[in-house]
């Protein structure tokens, strides 16, 4: 898997991701949060703005995204990584992006525009990717790598 499309079933096929960000000091924190990828070159989620990688997002927009599937068996591991820039989604795209989250979440938890700020407790944010790595597990025969290698594609 080494190519825009094996990220984009990854993508697809998880429903969570894990968000790596630092504070204004340079302390890290991740966490994990609920996403939806917008298009090719972002992806969404909502959180409160009190949210401790929200406060980072604020003062460093920089952040690192993993996505993987944690259920699968050792050695079948595929994952998607992400170095991206955060910060929250412009008042016209917001709709938009409740959209690309409602098309993942249950009926029973839909998000509506009165669960954001300034009438709710939460706030869209987005990462624009600039960069995209596939994890490439070792053995594999086009790269003849022994141990597991993450590849920029």
């Amino acid at each position: 898997m080494t190519d825009r499309p094996a990220i984009e079933g990854i993508l697809a096929a998880n429903r969570y991701c894990v968000i790596g960000s630092t504070d204004a000091s340079g302390a890290p924190w991740v966490t994990p949060v609920f996403f939806a990828p917008l298009d090719a070159d972002r992806i969404c989620w909502v959180s409160s703005p009190d949210a401790r990688h929200s406060r980072n997002i604020a003062s460093r927009a920089a952040v690192a995204i993993t996505v993987f599937d944690s259920t699968v068996a050792v050695g079948s591991a595929e994952a998607a990584y992400f170095d991206a820039e955060a910060s929250p989604v412009a008042a016209d795209q917001v709709a938009a992006a409740l959209q690309a989250l409602n098309r993942r979440l249950p009926e029973q938890k839909q998000l509506e525009p009165a669960d954001l700020e300034p009438e709710g407790p939460l706030v869209t944010y987005q990462a624009v990717v600039r960069h995209r790595y596939v994890l490439v597990r070792g053995g594999d025969p086009v790269h003849g790598n022994t141990l597991d290698m993450s590849l920029e594609v």
